[in-house]
């Protein structure tokens, strides 16, 4: 889920018990050109110091951003507290959609499409921008911690312009395949990640239960591709521990 590793320590430990592998990963807002992206973070080590602190930062952020709305929906009569919402998140890093669903529960809408659509949506009447650092900063943070960035859902940003000055900041992947991505999408982001010598990755983008059902499992990729991540992840590890003249 977006800025936190909450879920990695739990997910190790039953993965080990029962013989799966787990990529330790995480999503970060990031921001280029006006322009928002998300950036995925695999392999990354979930204890990093400087990486934790400012998952902290970012989840501070969304905290305050949730008493914002709950303030904008409260001017307007909608009686959604603040607390609601965390009860129903029950984690440090709520969002929208955890707003989508205290409105349905306590009956103030018909569902989380219906939330959004009168509420949450950019520009409705209880919409607060989200917090966001540069993309750039993103990519650092990811490689810092010991990760590989990613760009998620490309096809989502409906902007390729941003694509080459990612790659020039040392993006290493791109997510070609995703629920909401076309077969002409993944195909055309399939011959950008060879142009530009990227990684390729897949998802279902599943947070939970906030489209109905879980999507997880609903993108399925050969082992291959996660095989690719991994030789990018101790490349990167090597050459940053390689003292330079």
């Amino acid at each position: 889920d977006h800025d936190t590793v909450a879920g990695c320590a739990r997910m190790a430990a039953e993965c080990e018990r029962l013989g799966i592998e787990l990529v330790p990963a995480t999503e970060l807002t990031g921001e280029i050109d006006g322009i928002e992206v998300h950036l995925l973070g695999y392999f990354i080590d979930p204890t990093n110091p400087r990486f934790l602190a400012n998952l902290i930062k970012f989840q501070e952020a969304r905290q305050s951003r949730i008493h914002e709305m709950a303030a904008k929906l409260q001017k307007q009569g909608v009686p959604l507290q603040a607390e609601a919402v965390f009860a129903i998140a029950k984690c440090e890093s709520p969002g929208r959609p955890h707003v989508a669903r205290a409105l349905v529960q306590a009956g103030l809408c018909k569902s989380v499409d219906d939330a959004f659509d009168r509420y949450l949506k950019k520009h409705r009447t209880a919409w607060v921008p989200k917090f966001k650092i540069s993309a750039f900063e993103a990519i650092e943070l990811i490689h810092h911690a010991g990760g590989v960035a990613v760009i998620a859902h490309p096809a989502l940003n409906q902007s390729d312009d941003i694509i080459p000055p990612l790659v020039e900041a040392g993006i290493d992947g791109i997510e070609c395949f995703h629920t909401r991505h076309s077969t002409s999408a993944s195909q055309h982001y399939l011959l950008m990640a060879e142009h530009y010598d990227l990684a390729v990755t897949g998802g279902s983008d599943c947070h939970g239960m906030n489209r109905g059902k879980p999507l997880m499992g609903s993108v399925k990729l050969p082992v291959i591709y996660v095989e690719m991540l991994r030789k990018r992840a101790v490349t990167r590890r090597a050459n940053e521990a390689t003292p330079t003249a």
